[in-house]
Protein backbone atom coordinates (compact mmCIF):
# COMPACT_ATOMS: atom_id res chain seq x y z
CA UNK A 1 0.00 0.00 0.00
CA UNK A 2 0.96 3.25 -0.85
CA UNK A 3 2.05 6.26 1.48
CA UNK A 4 0.18 9.29 1.77
CA UNK A 5 3.05 11.29 1.23
CA UNK A 6 4.28 9.37 -2.33
CA UNK A 7 0.96 10.06 -3.39
CA UNK A 8 0.43 13.64 -2.30
CA UNK A 9 4.21 14.44 -3.52
CA UNK A 10 2.61 12.93 -7.16
CA UNK A 11 -0.58 14.94 -7.20
CA UNK A 12 0.95 17.95 -6.16
CA UNK A 13 3.86 17.96 -9.19
CA UNK A 14 1.51 17.14 -11.25
CA UNK A 15 -0.63 19.99 -10.57
CA UNK A 16 2.04 22.40 -10.18
CA UNK A 17 4.26 21.62 -13.28
CA UNK A 18 7.69 21.19 -10.90
CA UNK A 19 8.72 19.41 -7.76
CA UNK A 20 10.05 23.05 -6.05
CA UNK A 21 6.70 24.32 -6.52
CA UNK A 22 5.55 21.10 -5.21
CA UNK A 23 8.01 21.45 -2.11
CA UNK A 24 6.65 24.42 -1.25
CA UNK A 25 3.07 23.70 -1.51
CA UNK A 26 3.92 20.81 1.07
CA UNK A 27 6.50 22.22 3.02
CA UNK A 28 9.07 20.18 2.17
CA UNK A 29 12.34 19.61 0.37
CA UNK A 30 12.17 19.74 -3.64
CA UNK A 31 14.57 16.70 -3.28
CA UNK A 32 12.36 15.25 -0.47
CA UNK A 33 9.52 15.31 -3.13
CA UNK A 34 11.65 14.11 -6.43
CA UNK A 35 12.30 11.01 -3.63
CA UNK A 36 8.69 10.57 -3.26
CA UNK A 37 8.05 10.03 -6.42
CA UNK A 38 10.70 8.02 -7.83
CA UNK A 39 9.48 5.87 -4.69
CA UNK A 40 6.07 5.66 -5.97
CA UNK A 41 7.29 4.74 -9.48
CA UNK A 42 9.63 2.02 -8.37
CA UNK A 43 6.52 0.91 -6.16
CA UNK A 44 4.23 0.74 -9.50
CA UNK A 45 6.50 -0.12 -12.23
CA UNK A 46 5.75 2.60 -14.33
CA UNK A 47 6.98 6.00 -15.02
CA UNK A 48 5.00 8.79 -14.15
CA UNK A 49 6.59 11.68 -15.75
CA UNK A 50 8.61 13.17 -18.67
CA UNK A 51 11.49 15.09 -16.52
CA UNK A 52 13.07 17.51 -18.37
CA UNK A 53 15.12 20.86 -17.38
CA UNK A 54 11.90 22.90 -18.60
CA UNK A 55 9.27 20.39 -16.04
CA UNK A 56 7.45 18.06 -15.23
CA UNK A 57 5.22 16.52 -18.34
CA UNK A 58 2.89 13.30 -17.19
CA UNK A 59 3.14 10.30 -19.24
CA UNK A 60 0.21 8.51 -20.87
CA UNK A 61 0.18 6.34 -17.39
CA UNK A 62 0.79 9.43 -15.22
CA UNK A 63 -2.23 11.16 -16.96
CA UNK A 64 -4.37 7.59 -16.25
CA UNK A 65 -3.47 7.51 -12.60
CA UNK A 66 -3.64 11.12 -11.20
CA UNK A 67 -7.36 10.77 -12.78
CA UNK A 68 -7.54 7.86 -10.51
CA UNK A 69 -5.94 9.49 -7.81
CA UNK A 70 -6.54 13.02 -7.17
CA UNK A 71 -10.24 13.08 -5.86
CA UNK A 72 -9.29 10.27 -3.15
CA UNK A 73 -6.44 12.19 -2.07
CA UNK A 74 -8.76 14.77 -1.77
CA UNK A 75 -11.06 13.03 0.29
CA UNK A 76 -8.72 11.62 2.24
CA UNK A 77 -7.13 15.02 3.17
CA UNK A 78 -10.58 16.61 3.94
CA UNK A 79 -11.30 13.57 6.31
CA UNK A 80 -8.23 14.36 8.71
CA UNK A 81 -8.88 18.02 8.23
CA UNK A 82 -12.27 17.94 9.87
CA UNK A 83 -10.64 14.87 12.37
CA UNK A 84 -8.42 17.48 13.32
CA UNK A 85 -11.10 20.59 13.59
CA UNK A 86 -13.49 18.27 15.52
CA UNK A 87 -11.30 16.46 17.74
CA UNK A 88 -12.64 15.91 20.97
CA UNK A 89 -15.95 17.53 20.20
CA UNK A 90 -18.71 14.49 21.13
CA UNK A 91 -20.90 13.88 18.46
CA UNK A 92 -23.99 11.51 17.82
CA UNK A 93 -26.92 10.18 19.86
CA UNK A 94 -26.84 10.03 23.00
CA UNK A 95 -29.72 7.70 24.62
CA UNK A 96 -30.06 8.48 28.21
CA UNK A 97 -32.59 6.74 30.80
CA UNK A 98 -34.05 9.09 34.10
CA UNK A 99 -37.11 8.92 35.71
CA UNK A 100 -39.75 11.60 34.48
CA UNK A 101 -39.46 13.82 37.69
CA UNK A 102 -35.36 13.78 37.56
CA UNK A 103 -35.99 14.18 33.95
CA UNK A 104 -38.40 17.24 34.19
CA UNK A 105 -37.05 18.80 37.26
CA UNK A 106 -33.16 18.58 36.41
CA UNK A 107 -32.28 17.50 32.69
CA UNK A 108 -34.49 19.85 30.93
CA UNK A 109 -33.91 22.58 32.37
CA UNK A 110 -30.63 22.25 31.05
CA UNK A 111 -30.84 21.22 27.33
CA UNK A 112 -30.05 24.83 25.86
CA UNK A 113 -27.04 25.16 27.45
CA UNK A 114 -25.82 21.73 27.03
CA UNK A 115 -27.19 22.00 22.72
CA UNK A 116 -25.00 25.15 23.07
CA UNK A 117 -22.10 23.88 23.99
CA UNK A 118 -22.86 20.16 22.43
CA UNK A 119 -24.37 21.65 18.76
CA UNK A 120 -23.43 18.01 16.97
CA UNK A 121 -25.37 15.87 20.17
CA UNK A 122 -28.43 14.28 19.51
CA UNK A 123 -30.44 13.44 22.84
CA UNK A 124 -32.58 10.63 23.09
CA UNK A 125 -33.54 10.53 26.25
CA UNK A 126 -36.08 7.88 28.12
CA UNK A 127 -38.03 8.87 30.86
CA UNK A 128 -39.68 6.35 32.37
CA UNK A 129 -40.50 5.27 36.15
CA UNK A 130 -39.25 2.06 35.90
CA UNK A 131 -35.31 0.44 35.26
CA UNK A 132 -34.26 -0.44 32.06
CA UNK A 133 -31.78 -2.69 30.85
CA UNK A 134 -28.93 -0.72 29.71
CA UNK A 135 -27.07 -2.83 27.33
CA UNK A 136 -30.42 -4.44 25.67
CA UNK A 137 -31.76 -1.16 25.55
CA UNK A 138 -28.69 0.39 24.01
CA UNK A 139 -28.20 3.22 26.67
CA UNK A 140 -25.13 5.04 26.73
CA UNK A 141 -26.06 6.44 30.08
CA UNK A 142 -28.69 6.16 32.96
CA UNK A 143 -29.54 8.28 36.09
CA UNK A 144 -31.89 6.93 38.89
CA UNK A 145 -31.11 5.20 42.22
CA UNK A 146 -32.14 1.71 43.88
CA UNK A 147 -32.11 -0.66 41.09
CA UNK A 148 -29.80 -3.49 40.56
CA UNK A 149 -26.31 -2.64 38.45
CA UNK A 150 -25.20 -5.33 35.76
CA UNK A 151 -21.92 -6.93 36.64
CA UNK A 152 -19.06 -4.97 35.37
CA UNK A 153 -21.48 -1.47 34.73
CA UNK A 154 -19.37 1.30 35.31
CA UNK A 155 -21.30 3.74 37.75
CA UNK A 156 -20.79 7.46 39.63
CA UNK A 157 -22.54 8.28 42.79
CA UNK A 158 -24.03 11.70 41.57
CA UNK A 159 -25.90 12.31 44.94
CA UNK A 160 -27.96 10.55 47.78
CA UNK A 161 -31.57 9.97 47.24
CA UNK A 162 -33.39 9.93 50.78
CA UNK A 163 -36.12 6.95 51.73
CA UNK A 164 -39.25 7.65 54.27
CA UNK A 165 -41.11 4.48 55.50
CA UNK A 166 -44.85 5.70 55.15
CA UNK A 167 -48.02 4.43 56.30
CA UNK A 168 -51.62 5.02 54.80
CA UNK A 169 -53.95 6.88 57.62
CA UNK A 170 -56.35 4.08 57.43
CA UNK A 171 -53.66 1.94 58.67
CA UNK A 172 -52.50 3.79 61.29
CA UNK A 173 -56.33 3.60 62.38
CA UNK A 174 -56.13 0.45 63.31
CA UNK A 175 -54.69 0.95 66.39
CA UNK A 176 -51.19 -0.66 65.46
CA UNK A 177 -48.18 -0.03 67.19
CA UNK A 178 -45.73 2.47 64.88
CA UNK A 179 -42.34 1.07 64.92
CA UNK A 180 -39.05 2.51 66.47
CA UNK A 181 -36.83 1.77 64.31
CA UNK A 182 -37.04 -0.40 60.90
CA UNK A 183 -36.83 -3.63 62.26
CA UNK A 184 -40.57 -2.59 63.54
CA UNK A 185 -41.56 -2.82 60.30
CA UNK A 186 -41.93 -6.66 60.52
CA UNK A 187 -45.29 -6.26 62.12
CA UNK A 188 -47.04 -4.01 59.69
CA UNK A 189 -48.27 -5.46 56.47
CA UNK A 190 -45.92 -3.82 53.45
CA UNK A 191 -45.97 -3.20 50.01
CA UNK A 192 -42.91 -4.48 48.25
CA UNK A 193 -40.54 -3.54 44.96
CA UNK A 194 -39.80 -6.50 42.79
CA UNK A 195 -36.28 -6.26 41.60
CA UNK A 196 -36.12 -6.38 37.84
CA UNK A 197 -33.67 -8.42 37.55
CA UNK A 198 -34.00 -11.45 40.44
CA UNK A 199 -37.81 -10.87 40.33
CA UNK A 200 -37.21 -11.10 43.62
CA UNK A 201 -38.94 -8.62 46.79
CA UNK A 202 -35.82 -5.82 47.41
CA UNK A 203 -34.73 -5.20 50.54
CA UNK A 204 -34.07 -1.76 52.03
CA UNK A 205 -31.33 -0.50 54.66
CA UNK A 206 -32.30 1.85 56.43
CA UNK A 207 -31.04 4.50 59.28
CA UNK A 208 -32.33 5.04 62.87
CA UNK A 209 -33.04 7.84 64.70
CA UNK A 210 -29.46 7.64 66.04
CA UNK A 211 -27.90 7.11 62.99
CA UNK A 212 -27.69 3.23 63.31
CA UNK A 213 -27.83 1.64 59.71
CA UNK A 214 -30.01 -1.30 59.50
CA UNK A 215 -32.10 -3.89 56.86
CA UNK A 216 -35.66 -3.13 57.13
CA UNK A 217 -37.72 -5.95 58.19
CA UNK A 218 -40.40 -5.92 55.84
CA UNK A 219 -43.71 -8.15 55.38
CA UNK A 220 -44.85 -7.20 52.09
CA UNK A 221 -48.57 -8.56 51.10
CA UNK A 222 -48.38 -7.73 47.68
CA UNK A 223 -45.51 -6.62 45.36
CA UNK A 224 -45.06 -3.73 42.79
CA UNK A 225 -42.46 -2.73 40.14
CA UNK A 226 -43.10 0.72 39.84
CA UNK A 227 -43.27 2.94 42.95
Amino acid sequence: MESLSNLESFVRSAESGSFSAAARRLALTPAAVSRNVAQLERNLGVQLFQRSTRGLMLTENGERFLQSVRGGLDNIQEAIADLLVNSGQPSGVLKLSASPGFGMDYLLPLMPAFLSRYPAVTPDWFFENRPVDLIAGGFDVAIGGGFDLPPNMVARVLGRIHLVAVASPALLLQDRRLPKDPAGLAALPGVGMRSPLSSRARSWTMRTQAGEEMVAAERPVMLVNDP
